[in-house]
């Protein structure tokens, strides 16, 4: 057995700055510091701690387990982990406000890239805007991503009995800007959520609000279905691609970059280009396309 194996396990239930909330498997949550001046948890990690000499409700990180798979966020000058070890990604729309098809489209390509399967969650059914919110939506349901329609706010119990099922037994990272219904559905199915941030803000000595923290939530007494709260929609950290990469974490794209005449094919200006020809035939939308060309770019400076 190895030194770290001896140790307390806990998942990483909240941090901020130096200082994460660690839950042991009995449920006892306890503020902890890494060891060392590195800082590298991040909600959801699985991790190897013991208690600090002064005992009580503190504790000291040791050790982080081998990760199933991590997401980056980009601000402008680096890119930072903010979640791991998650079972799928939701990332929230609505009929209103007009959402932002480009950062929706770098929430699905991070999630492919992670390996993490996502669905795409369409707010405020019960709006005048919906058809053409759905009709925006049409071409990531017709790529296979799953699009699942709510009125949070006006059917809420019917928003449960959907959401319930698509959450049980797994850890479920939640996405969407402001505006979108995010703390509605988080209090639709966390009836404590605010007590728990407050709880977390105290034990973090944040002295604000954490909202500017990704926060675990345990929707049963059991705690076996996990809902992870991150605050605004996340800029994605995709700087880490190659942009060669990028055509084969969008399936639209990708299904249609096997009709390129060649292998290295950029997919924006080639003779002989499977994607330009089915932009051109309508099976891929330009405004996918549009998005597409200009994450390459962006990839491609990111490279000089």
């Amino acid at each position: 057995m190895s030194r770290h194996q001896e140790l307390d396990v806990g998942l990483v239930v909240a941090g901020h700055g130096r200082h994460y909330i660690v839950e042991t498997p009995e449920g006892r949550r306890l503020t902890c510091h890494p060891r060392g001046k590195k800082s590298d948890c991040v909600v959801g990690d699985r991790v190897r701690w013991m208690p600090t000499a002064a005992g009580g409700d503190e504790g000291v990180i040791e050790h982080v387990e081998p990760r199933r798979n991590l997401l980056f966020r980009q601000d402008e000058w680096k890119t930072k982990s903010f979640a791991a070890n998650l079972d799928q990604i939701l990332v929230l729309v609505a009929a209103r406000p007009v959402f932002s098809e480009s950062q929706l489209a770098r929430a699905l390509i991070a999630s492919e890239q992670a390996g993490i399967p996502a669905r795409i969650v369409l707010n405020k059914a019960d709006l005048p805007e919906i058809d053409e919110a759905r009709g925006r939506l049409a071409p990531y349901a017709a790529m296979g991503t799953e699009v699942v329609e709510l009125a949070l706010k006006a059917r809420p119990d019917e928003s449960r009995a959907v959401l319930a099922p698509l959450l049980a037994q797994l850890a479920t990272l939640v996405l969407g800007p402001s505006g979108t219904g995010k703390s509605t559905l988080i209090n639709l199915l966390v009836p404590d959520a605010g007590a728990q941030v407050g709880e977390i803000s105290q034990a973090l000595n944040s002295g604000r609000h954490t909202t500017t923290t990704t926060q675990w939530y345990w929707l049963d007494a059991a705690r076996t279905t996990g809902l992870i709260d991150s605050p605004g929609f996340q800029e994605f950290g995709l700087r880490h691609l190659e942009p060669a990469e990028l055509a084969g974490l969008m399936p639209d794209i990708r299904a249609a970059s096997t009709g390129c005449r060649f292998y290295n094919c950029t997919h924006l200006h080639e003779p002989g280009c499977g994607v330009l020809a089915g932009v051109q035939a309508g099976t891929i939308s330009a405004s996918r396309h549009r998005i597409y060309a200009e994450i390459h770019a962006e990839l491609a400076r990111s490279r000089f």
